[in-house]
């Protein structure tokens, strides 16, 4: 008689625990450490230098000591750097030249910018390096913890720390996208594009309708904006509604004229995205050119009118040209 067969699924390898340093507790750094730190990672040391910095650290990373850049990097197996993008040539130049890293030592950044150019000074001395950078907003809270579960992170790193890399955004809960070294920084337009400029938007939508006399202008657009959110995810430029690519040239000029007349530090904004939705009528053939040659000409007058004047106050965009200018920059 032979023993009853039970199939068991095997096992994956359990990864090694890392001993992990953070220099700059911003909101990304605090909130990445202490999900390691719940995936069984050890955060051994933590800097930060201003008072929310020090909030945060003890919120998120209670009992983790705040030490000095160099003896974080010392103390370090997996070093974050999550400092601003201008600084991070200058942090690892500054760590390497101290004595403070190590060969065969993990250094990683959170820019979306940079890839590994910018920790070339870690690479020089035997560090391992690579780009772990999570396509998400941070509150620098505990709601962020949650909000890693299913978050992208764009990965740049040579091919032999793959699988370090893959490793630590499965213990964030998220998912890895790897992005070629050389479009790091369109890859970050692209979000900062999509995210930074869409809080712009929203912002100036909402005063447009508190102009209008709308009380609750939240409430108002919620439904309205997580529905063509959705959509847009979804179906891309299907999902265009609206005058524009209706071709109600009416009510397009109707438009520019109030916001001339009572919001004019939005109309710069709503006249290059305006131009930008009539192109892409355009091209998905629901737009006549026609319709799209009438729509234009109403948008290049707003803008003669605009310029005749000195708007109230300035923000993003206040011609199609400065506005169109703005969005070449790289925005955090």
């Amino acid at each position: 008689m032979h023993p009853a067969h039970t199939d068991v699924a095997p096992t994956q390898p359990e990864r090694a625990r890392l001993r992990i340093g953070v220099i700059g507790a911003g909101r990304v750094g605090a909130v990445l450490a202490a999900r390691l730190r719940a995936a069984g990672h050890e955060v051994v040391a933590a800097s930060g230098e201003s008072d929310a910095s020090r909030r945060r650290l003890a919120d998120l990373l209670p009992g983790v000591g705040v030490r000095k850049p160099t003896d974080v990097a010392r103390a370090a197996d997996l070093l974050l750097l999550t400092v601003p993008d201008d600084m991070l040539r200058n942090v690892a130049t500054t760590l390497a030249d101290a004595g403070a890293l190590r060969p065969g030592q993990v250094v990683l950044h959170t820019s979306g910018r940079h890839g590994l150019a910018v920790l070339e000074p870690a690479r020089a001395v035997g560090a391992r390096t690579g780009a772990l950078h999570p396509a998400l907003t941070f509150t620098g809270t505990a709601v962020d913890l949650d909000r890693l579960a299913g978050c992208v992170f764009g990965l740049t790193a040579d091919e032999a720390e793959h699988d370090l890399l893959d490793g630590l955004v499965a213990d964030l809960g998220g998912r890895p996208t790897w992005v070629p070294e050389s479009r790091r920084t369109l890859y970050h337009a692209g979000l900062a594009h999509g995210a930074n400029h869409l809080v712009t938007l929203v912002a100036e939508a909402k005063e447009v309708l508190a102009a209008a006399g709308v009380d609750d202008t939240s409430g108002t657009l919620r439904p309205l904006l997580e529905a063509a959110l959705a959509n847009a995810l979804e179906s891309g430029d299907a999902a265009l509604t609206g005058p524009i690519v209706r071709g109600d040239v009416g009510t397009v000029r109707a438009h520019v004229s109030d916001l001339l007349a009572q919001a004019p530090h939005t109309l710069g904004s709503y006249l290059a995205l305006a131009q930008a939705t009539v192109s892409r009528a355009v091209l998905d053939g629901r737009l006549t050119a026609l319709r799209a040659a009438a729509v234009r000409t109403v948008l290049a007058d707003a803008e003669e009118r605009l310029l005749s004047r000195s708007a109230p106050r300035a923000t993003s965009g206040q011609t199609l040209g400065a506005t169109m200018r703005g969005y070449q920059g790289d925005v955090r």
